[in-house]
């Protein structure tokens, strides 16, 4: 291990010591990305190479990291380059002791994957800043001598304030298909579905089309250049628009086509998607102070005063007193009332904010799929 530097760009300086991927020295390369926490105890391979954190570096608010290793071949993508999405993983304590068998430590699976590691940093002090200041631009960066002197954190310091925003950045071509592709290779493709969803790829995990098969619903994955008569000509039932990094508001043109669609079939949305549709349905979303990341996020359905754990990964909401009066909210946060759903009350249109096909519960949100079929078959009757 080697001193690092955690900089973010309200000028707060953390020291601790890198692991996985050696950090850049300050005059190389600047490893920046915006800064976020999550409060999952458990499943740091899956957040890692979570596509919708591209762009971003995690904060691990549990203490103690990678004591049951990583899986080598383990892949929450399917179109990103890297199987590691995020920028950097920031941790109280890295573990570095024995490990279950065929498994390899979060030390190895960082430096195979080139990413950057800072552990020894005090990440509850860190939790607290972000939660009070905001998620922000921050940068990990080491010196030759390990020290910092004035000169090089006011260098930094500039370097950082150069860097775009999220919000500035089209971070889905990193992470989503270039192509169309037809039923997507992974396990237990339907041999006889009963629909075939159009889904439209921002980054999406592989555990959805997982789901969807599970379900016996056969997919054809497309880019997120997609025009509205592609997916009106490709004989799919159904439209679902998946999850993926960034502002959706940058991404005008898949709004476009989503409404263009609505008019013909039944679209739903997780995350990313639940955001493009409220735009799609005429609302606005907003940038969240620092974001709802993590496997432990209690949801409640309005209609059926159910209350649900489920995980989230997103920085932006849907503004809720921007909603048409024919889009009623479907699911709230019950921690800050957010909106975690929606629905149109005459069309077959729904979505949700949250990862349905993540098992904090473990399965307490997987119902989310057969609501988005049963919908879409009784659109289809």
């Amino acid at each position: 291990m080697n001193t690092c530097f955690l900089l973010l760009e309200d000028g707060t300086l953390y020291q601790g010591n890198g692991f996985g991927l050696q950090a850049p020295l300050l005059d190389d390369h600047l490893c920046a990305a915006e800064l976020v926490f999550n409060t999952s105890m458990t499943g740091y391979q899956e957040i890692l190479t979570d596509p919708s954190y591209h762009g971003q570096m995690v904060v691990m608010t549990y203490p103690h990291i990678g004591n049951y290793g990583c899986e080598p071949d383990f892949d929450e993508g399917i179109s990103s380059p890297s199987p590691i999405c995020c920028t950097a993983l920031i941790v109280r304590a890295a573990y570095e002791g024995p490990l279950p068998l065929k498994r390899v430590s979060l030390d190895t699976y960082l430096s195979e994957h080139k990413t950057v590691g800072i552990t020894d940093i005090d990440t509850r002090c860190l939790t607290i800043h972000l939660r009070k200041h905001g998620a922000q631009n921050a940068a990990v960066f080491r010196t030759m001598d390990g020290k910092l002197t004035d000169h090089q954190y006011h260098r930094a310091l500039e370097k950082l304030a150069a860097y775009p925003h999220v919000g500035q950045r089209n971070l889905i071509e990193g992470v989503a298909t270039k192509q169309t592709i037809t039923n997507p290779k992974l396990p237990n493709l339907p041999k006889h579905p009963k629909l075939r969803f159009a889904v439209v790829d921002f980054g999406i995990k592989r555990s959805i089309i997982a789901e969807l098969y599970k379900r016996n619903i056969a997919v054809t994955l497309f880019p997120p250049s997609v025009q509205a008569e592609e997916i009106l000509g490709s004989g799919c039932d159904a439209m679902l628009l998946s999850n993926g990094p960034g502002d959706p508001a940058l991404l005008t043109e898949a709004v476009t086509m989503t409404k263009a669609v609505m008019d013909s079939l039944p679209v739903f949305g997780i995350c990313l998607g639940h955001q493009l549709i409220t735009w799609a349905l005429g609302g606005r979303t907003y940038k969240m102070k620092y974001g709802h990341h993590g496997g432990n996020h209690p949801v409640i359905d309005i209609r059926t005063k159910a209350c649900f754990v489920t995980s989230q990964n997103h920085g932006y909401a849907s503004q809720e007193d921007s909603l048409p009066f024919e889009v009623a909210v479907w699911l709230r946060n019950a921690n800050d009332n957010s909106v975690e759903g929606l629905y149109h009350t005459s069309k077959p249109i729904c979505c949700v904010q949250f990862h349905p096909e993540a098992s904090p519960g473990p399965r307490d949100a997987s119902w989310i799929f057969d609501t988005f079929i049963r919908t879409a078959q009784e659109a289809k009757a």
